[in-house]
């Protein structure tokens, strides 16, 4: 239950054994508070679960000036995202509706005036670890009635907006917004500093405007980080200066992302909260490299691992990495490292005279090649995420600032922890969105932190990532691939551990009522039934499916 009822059951236990009342008596109050806190559980409407709630019975209206108030903040908001944010709440709670209210209907009831939002951090910057704590109350009364949010950062504000969108409906009646169940008390912060959607351009082409709809999806269920797995072996869309031929391996002339499109998609994340993660899969999954620059390829029949014996490829791994620089201001770089081959180093006659030459095999050429890019990273002040295989083959030879992406095995947080290393939990058979048959309760019940006690190598899990492959997703169907099962998955992240359902079935009211929220922000997400893709089953209720 919300940490709310938990304080209160202490302090009545604690208040009636000073003044020796009967166990039996307490047990009845602790009882009747119980069921009165899952109740409320029950009626709440509010995805992911915050930290702590209470909330009442009555109805506020909001005014049709309802106006962002700032007094007191140290934020001044030069750049306008706490503005933005207030005016995107204004659409998303007006669901397209028109809204010219008829207070004639409403009577007596209070109205919200404003809500006054105060940050106490006057810095925009947003960076790993950033704060994105938030309390959020809304009085019945007062005169006049004002919501508060205070926040350490906007980026914490931005989450209470969220939130508050959350608790806004729209009266068909009065046509007017209102405000249910107040009053609200709400304090909240994340679980998970890292809470991930990958998206992979590679593999199908995504026109710019379906990936900033993304970003707009991620916002409302507060996940943080957008991992763009931008080129692999099908293509390269994203321009380089330094290397402009890479662009060649794109699938079309318009088929392309140029540097200021990566550049607008890191400003509109950011100014919704979102980090963009850039990941550069290295050595292999780079056959399109070659396309512009044929010299990167091992030989002409035999197309990746990038050649390992050129120090042109290495050579343009730090171009490349230069011009992200640039763009992409997120701590972290991903230069993958998974599913290499290294046939193509073997088998080619003047590549396997390298090896010899440098005294290594294919494990060691491996293990060399993951070493040296990942210094070029750190020299562009980059700290580094590998997939899993790079700790499974040689984990104790890594960056201490590397982060092991798991993907593969269920316990490979448990030994990277031990090993000292960060961890971001994707494991595949949980949190693969691409595997349409899993269900969204498996990504509910999908624990980062399984069989890790240790509280020090709990902290080294930074968090986790759902995955959105590429290889039959495109523009027409990645929403509906992607939610309400990131949705699920986003709860995880976010909301305290205790306050989480251990059985998935407890959510599935409130889940389906976030689902249909979607819906009804323009987000095609799919119903709770069947997994990925699913299509409503029989006509009904949004809410019903």
């Amino acid at each position: 239950m919300p940490r709310v009822y938990l304080e209160t059951v202490s302090t009545l236990g604690r208040v009636m054994g000073k003044l020796g009342a009967q166990s039996i008596l307490f047990a009845v109050i602790v009882q009747i508070l119980v069921i009165s806190a899952a109740a409320n559980i029950k009626n709440l409407r509010i995805w992911p679960m915050p930290l702590s709630v209470s909330y009442g019975h009555r109805t506020l209206q909001l005014s049709n000036d309802f106006v962002l108030k700032t007094e007191g903040s140290k934020y001044t908001d030069a750049s306008g995202i706490l503005k933005e944010g207030f005016s995107r709440l204004l659409d998303v709670v007006k669901v397209s509706h028109v809204v010219d209210a008829n207070f004639s209907y409403v009577g007596p009831s209070p109205v919200l005036k404003a809500i006054q939002v105060v940050v106490l951090s006057p810095s925009d910057e947003l960076q790993y670890g950033v704060d994105e704590s938030y309390n959020l109350t809304i009085p019945a009364h007062g005169n006049p009635a004002y919501a508060h949010l205070t926040a350490k950062t906007v980026y914490g504000a931005l989450h209470g907006l969220q939130t508050f969108s959350q608790v806004c409906h729209f009266n068909f009646t009065t046509r007017t917004i209102e405000v249910h169940q107040v009053p609200w008390t709400i304090v909240d912060r994340p679980r998970f500093s890292y809470r991930g959607l990958l998206i992979d351009t590679s593999r199908h082409y995504l026109p710019l405007p379906v990936i900033l709809k993304v970003i707009d999806s991620m916002a409302y269920a507060k996940l943080n980080v957008l991992h763009w797995h931008i080129v692999d072996t099908q293509s390269f869309p994203l321009e380089i200066p330094s290397y402009p031929k890479l662009w060649n391996g794109a699938y079309s002339s318009s088929e392309r992302y140029t540097v200021a499109d990566a550049a607008e998609i890191v400003r509109y994340a950011r100014r919704r909260g979102i980090n963009v993660l850039a990941e550069l899969d290295i050595p292999g999954h780079a056959q399109s490299w070659g396309n512009g620059y044929p010299s990167l390829w091992p030989s002409k029949d035999c197309q990746q691992p990038l050649d390992i014996s050129n120090d042109f490829t290495f050579k343009v791994i730090d171009g490349i990495l230069s011009d992200f620089s640039k763009i992409f201001k997120y701590r972290f770089v991903h230069l993958g490292g998974d599913e290499v081959d290294t046939s193509c180093w073997t088998l080619t006659p003047r590549i396997r005279k390298w090896l010899k030459q440098n005294k290594l095999n294919g494990t060691t050429a491996y293990e060399y090649f993951v070493l040296r890019a990942q210094k070029i990273a750190l020299s562009h002040g980059y700290e580094i995420i590998n997939w899993e295989e790079t700790f499974n083959n040689f984990g104790n030879k890594l960056s201490p600032k590397t982060i092991v992406h798991n993907w593969l095995g269920g316990s490979v947080a448990q030994q990277v922890t031990a090993a000292g290393l960060r961890c971001i939990v994707s494991n595949q058979d949980k949190w693969y969105l691409d595997h349409i048959d899993t269900t969204w309760q498996d990504f509910y019940s999908n624990e980062p932190l399984t069989n890790i006690t240790n509280p020090k190598q709990q902290r080294l899990v930074i968090g986790g990532e759902v995955c959105m492959w590429g290889e039959h997703i495109d523009g027409s169907n990645i929403e509906t691939t992607i939610w309400p099962r990131a949705a699920a998955a986003a709860e995880r992240l976010w909301t305290a551990y205790d306050n989480l359902a251990k059985n998935p079935s407890q959510v599935t009211r409130r889940l389906a009522h976030f689902r249909c929220l979607l819906n009804q922000r323009g987000v095609a997400s799919g119903p709770l039934t069947g997994g990925g893709r699913a299509a409503p089953e029989d006509p009904g209720s949004c809410y019903q499916q």
